[in-house]
């Protein structure tokens, strides 16, 4: 495992790469950080893959319209995380869905309900912040919870020109 490191706006970013795809992308101190996993990768900014999605990134920040698509990512998560991420990675850029939204798209795929909570556990735990864009879902009255911080997943729809929310 390799890992680089990324000075944003909402803080230190620490991207994680199987050494072709990105396998995780935190923010500093944010919920749910594997930080054995950090700890035992070794920094290599020189990675094809680090460069590309710094070059996403720093676009993102400077406010430019991104599709994340291009980058490869490994998830290792269940197949029914990886619906939900992929149902995340459907939502474009700037627009928002609910939890219920992403539970109804998940019901229809799965055949069957699958409860808010569940989706909200998935979102929560999302490996690959901002590249998979959990930031644009909120709840039905209100923004939500973010594992970054609300006020990160705030500033970030802000730069997705998205002020439109409780």
């Amino acid at each position: 495992m390799y890992k680089t490191f990324y000075d944003s706006p909402i803080g230190k970013l620490i991207i994680l790469s199987d050494g072709k795809s990105i396998t995780n992308l935190y923010m500093e101190k944010q919920k749910y950080i594997n930080l054995e996993k950090i700890r035992e990768s070794i920094e290599d900014n020189s990675l094809e893959v680090f460069i590309r999605v710094k070059e996403c990134l720093d676009n993102y920040f400077n406010g430019k319209k991104v599709s994340f698509r291009e980058i490869p990512l490994n998830l290792e998560v269940s197949d029914y995380r990886k619906k939900v991420y992929e149902i995340l990675l459907n939502i474009p850029y700037g627009k928002m869905r609910t939890y219920g939204d992403i539970a109804l798209e998940v019901a229809s795929l799965n055949g069957k309900n699958k409860c808010s909570q569940a989706i909200g556990n998935a979102i929560g735990h999302n490996p690959i912040s901002i590249i998979i864009p959990c930031h644009r879902v909120v709840g039905k009255s209100n923004i939500g919870g973010y594992a970054g911080g609300v006020s990160k997943k705030k500033k970030l729809l802000e730069i997705e020109g998205n002020v439109n929310y409780s």
